[in-house]
């Protein structure tokens, strides 16, 4: 899952204005049907997060390594791509990490891209909120491996919950919210108190927007989660992989 390209600053303001709770909430319903239904995410972003890309375009700006970052607006999708680059990041760093796990996984940086432009109305890439938008989009699998949660049901809810502390947008907050009404349903394991970690670690972390991620990547996992204060996931990690999907499924 990850945020939709942000529109322009027009679109922004509109965005803004009028949240589309309605189309939001179908587009939940039919996200907790299927998990894998990534379009869903997009549309809810689409529909809540149209200040938050921009405001955390503006704090990006408000900081001198950010402000860097934000001129020279550097595409990672591309760079996440790249197979020989990845490759060539060491063992054990972050990189080394997430190739492994894209791979483990069979998914794709492109993959996102294509889902993310069926889902998105045209706008102008050079628009600096469209760049910031894509930027969230890009790292949300890097923020999988910092985080420690993996790609099922309840690591998902995790990470969402993680984001919704990470940019304030209030679609994070609506699927972490739906993901949690429907964990409270099984009992077996603290699904909601899983997921509201995933929000209090989002909390306590770096703001991770900020960072130079082709820096971060060449740097060693457990370096950089101790730098961001990225606390490990003990409830996450107490809950039997086999039960992360179950969880969910279960109050379907």
């Amino acid at each position: 899952m990850a945020m939709v390209d942000a529109a322009g600053p027009a679109a922004l303001r509109a965005a803004s204005s009028k949240l589309d709770w309605i189309h939001a909430l179908k587009s939940l319903r039919l996200l907790l049907k299927d998990k894998e239904d990534t379009r869903q995410v997009f549309e809810i972003m689409r529909a809540l997060n149209g200040s938050s890309t921009a405001k955390g375009y503006q704090r990006l700006l408000a900081t001198r390594e950010g402000e860097r970052i934000a001129m020279a607006r550097p595409e990672f999708a591309p760079r996440l791509m790249d197979q020989a680059w990845l490759d060539s990041l060491p063992d054990g760093s972050v990189g080394a990490a997430y190739r492994a796990f894209i791979r483990t996984e069979q998914i794709s940086a492109e993959g996102l891209v294509e889902i993310s432009r069926e889902s998105t109305p045209a706008v102008d890439d050079q628009q600096p909120y469209a760049w910031m938008g894509r930027r969230t989009r890009d790292v949300h699998d890097i923020w999988h491996i910092l985080t420690g949660y993996h790609r099922d049901g309840l690591g998902e809810a995790c990470l969402v919950a993680f984001s919704f502390a990470q940019t304030q947008g209030l679609g994070w907050a609506l699927i972490a919210l739906g993901a949690a009404a429907r964990a409270r349903k099984a009992k077996t394991y603290p699904y909601t108190q899983t997921i509201w970690q995933g929000f209090q670690r989002g909390k306590a972390a770096k703001w991770l927007l900020g960072e130079d991620y082709e820096r971060l990547m060449a740097e060693p996992l457990e370096d950089a989660r101790r730098r961001l204060n990225i606390t490990p996931p003990t409830l996450y990690d107490a809950i039997p992989a086999d039960a992360r999907d179950e969880s969910l499924a279960k109050a379907a």
